[in-house]
């Protein structure tokens, strides 16, 4: 194992494009080596909308990364989300054989393949397929059967699922870009990783990532991811409302509401007052701060008041599915003023502000342990963990995508593979690769 691998983690998103270049250091935390920003002009609301456009920021974002890092970047791992994504919950078994023998990592494999069989809405495809509970025979409620006897094994899988066309877009993006796309994860997964600590996915929390075009939720409890959904709004909503209220400009509205905006009317007096430059020599603009923050107050009130819905579906209010370590806000969108009072008000429920520096180096440059990179450094993250753990699994498997179908099994049966990794993911970019290639 060399210890100078490095992975790239790609965050497309509504409002910025980030490519970020890392390795691990001799401690295990990510030593980020070159980072690259691109304003997104081809995204909306998390979906690919300008196929050029996106093609054009990827490549500004990587030129960057790669000038600042020396390096050249071949594959990226990208991060998906938008308002296509949905979540389900589905339980399935298997009858094993031989129920002589102790369960091993093919059966759970071989559940896991069943799941990818379920029948999905026209246009759909199956993201993530994420066991959490299983059952051998009749005993419940077990983390781990890899061992154990018996001959059926159950389990509830959490299974995520995105619009096959808004997927393929992002890779025929990627593509075009010059760019390998070595996997495939869901942003608030990623979030997720870079943010939460360990005794928090115990104790219950939810992870509420706001971006610009989307607002990505993931809830843990007893380790286990339980659900997961995305919100079409996020901060640009915010920036929108902003420019129409007050009429100026975005870029004058967006301004206004990273430097003067607070989520709290009640802190502002009526005196406070800012003046923005009024077009071509028309008079400038006078806006009070307070009505500012009233209006950035109503619409992140009802972005929060969507995602504590979500929450309350999962079964947040039952005893069983508590979020004892409550709410961890992150994202652009988390940098806003007085943001975690409002959230703590509205849900009842403990908030923190979620920074990704726990996994950074610790000469890190300051600036990216802002929680607006929280997605990139997860994806870095998740690159970097494949890469160690997998030893090469995916790239012999993505090389072999254009062979028969024959050869591939051969090639992922030749290495053994660590248990908890996810095989369907590779077919599911190789199918991915096979689409790409012939689109050509």
């Amino acid at each position: 194992m060399e210890d100078n691998k490095i992975a790239v983690g790609l965050d497309i998103g509504t409002t910025k494009i980030i490519a970020m270049i890392g390795r691990k250091n001799e401690y295990d935390k990510i030593e980020v080596v070159g980072i690259g920003k691109a304003k997104s002009l081809g995204v909306k609301r998390g979906v690919v909308s300008n196929i050029t456009q996106t093609i054009q920021s990827i490549q500004q974002a990587v030129e960057e990364a790669e000038s600042v890092s020396g390096m050249k970047i071949e594959d990226v791992i990208v991060g998906i989300a938008g308002q296509h994504i949905r979540s389900l919950h589905h339980s399935d078994y298997i009858t094993r054989n031989n129920a002589d023998e102790v369960i091993d990592e093919a059966d759970i494999e071989n559940l896991v393949n069943q799941v990818h069989k379920l029948v999905m809405l026209p246009g759909e495809e199956i993201i993530h397929v994420l066991p959490q509970e299983f059952k051998v025979d009749s005993q419940a409620d077990i983390k781990e059967p890899i061992g154990m006897y018996g001959g059926r094994l159950e389990a509830n899988f959490h299974v995520v699922v995105g619009q096959v066309s808004s997927i393929r877009n992002i890779g025929r993006c990627v593509k075009s870009a010059g760019l390998d796309l070595s996997d495939i994860t869901l942003e608030p997964l990623a979030s997720a990783a870079a943010v939460l600590s360990l005794e928090e996915k115990e104790a219950g929390v939810a992870l509420i990532d706001i971006g610009g075009g989307t607002t990505d939720l993931a809830i843990f409890k007893d380790g286990i991811i339980r659900h997961t959904a995305v919100i079409p709004f996020g901060g640009n909503v915010i920036t929108d409302d902003i420019k129409e209220g007050c009429s100026i400009i975005e870029k004058q509205a967006e301004l206004l509401k990273i430097k003067f905006g607070s989520a709290w009317p009640g802190e502002n007096k009526e005196t406070e007052i800012v003046s923005i430059p009024g077009l071509r020599g028309r008079e400038p603009k006078e806006i009070t701060l307070k009505n500012l923050s009233k209006i950035i107050h109503a619409r992140v009130q009802e972005i929060i008041e969507h995602v504590y819905l979500e929450i309350k579906n999962y079964g947040h209010e039952t005893a069983k599915g508590k979020l004892i370590a409550g709410i961890v806000l992150t994202g652009g969108g988390a940098q806003l003023k007085h943001l975690r009072q409002l959230v703590e008000y509205i849900t009842g429920m403990d908030a923190r502000v979620g920074f990704p520096n726990e996994h950074l180096a610790g000469d890190s440059d300051e600036a990216l342990s802002s929680p607006a990179y929280a997605t990139a450094v997860g994806l870095l993250m998740e690159g970097l963990s494949k890469e160690f753990k997998e030893e090469g699994v995916l790239e012999e498997v993505i090389e072999d995508a254009g062979n028969t179908q024959e050869e591939t099994p051969k090639a992922q049966e030749e290495v053994p593979r660590p248990v908890k990794k996810r095989p369907f993911f590779e077919k599911f970019i190789e199918s991915l690769k096979d689409f790409l290639d012939n689109a050509e």
